[in-house]
């Protein structure tokens, strides 16, 4: 049981560490960060969102969401496409720049994601995924019955 625990944890660190360095490696020439790069790769692959269904997509709250939006558009990599007063819910775009950096961003992650599952069969990478996605929902369970308690 010990050594379940134990391999699964450092697995899973051992994985997010590793697309964290390849994040802040690849971005460091635009003096991006990693929430940075999640919203440009949304909007990129996307198109038109909010702040909102930013959140949602890059599973952040909603202060990194917003800081991040701020330094983008401070930089001239987004803008927002409304004057309401609820900017929160304002559809927000890339700019040419953003666009650019967004097509880069997309390319390498592309790259990334081939180059890790390039020893995998189609269906053995279907099947990865499929148990990734149970076993985020059953943590996700776990805290919420957790934090219940």
């Amino acid at each position: 049981m010990k050594e379940r625990f134990e391999t699964f944890t450092v697995l899973i660190a051992k994985i997010s560490r590793n697309i964290r360095k390849i994040k802040n490696r690849e971005m460091a020439e635009y003096g991006l960060r990693s929430s940075h790069i999640s919203c440009l790769y949304y909007l990129y692959s996307e198109g038109l969102l909010t702040a909102t269904e930013l959140c949602e997509r890059c599973e952040e709250d909603k202060a990194t969401i917003s800081r991040s939006l701020v330094y983008l558009e401070e930089n001239d990599y987004i803008k927002c496409e409304s004057k309401l007063a609820k900017r929160y819910k304002s559809p927000l775009s890339l700019t040419e720049k953003g666009k650019d950096v967004g097509k880069k961003i997309s390319d390498k992650i592309n790259y990334v994601l081939d180059e890790v599952c390039n020893g995998l069969t189609e269906e053995e990478r279907t099947e990865f995924y499929r148990c990734l996605n149970t076993v985020s929902d059953s943590l996700e369970q776990c805290t919420q019955g957790i934090e219940s308690k």
